[in-house]
């Protein structure tokens, strides 16, 4: 049987993630808050982010930048989107 959530982000019952993203509370959290969809969502925007503002995740001032952008992704507040970007036409 298939976990589900209460999701942060789309605000409906969905299928969660079968384990956390990473160790510790805010990894928890979004075990028992964000869904699967809403998670693969996040890493593909995660992914433009860090390609676009050339962040680089062994500096720790890009790490909490980027922290700081899941946390309104999933939250629902204004984030930051990769300038440019146009979404292919499906």
């Amino acid at each position: 049987m298939t976990r589900t959530v209460m999701c942060r982000k789309y605000k409906e019952q969905l299928e969660g993630l079968e384990r956390a993203p990473f160790p510790g509370v805010k990894g928890q959290d979004i075990y028992d808050n964000v869904s699967a969809k809403a998670w693969a969502d996040w890493q593909k925007h995660q992914t433009l982010l860090i390609n676009e503002k050339r962040l680089n995740m062994m500096n720790a001032e890009d790490r909490k930048y980027l922290q700081g952008e899941m946390e309104k992704f999933f939250s629902g507040e204004e984030y930051a989107k990769a300038e440019g970007y146009v979404p292919p036409s499906e």
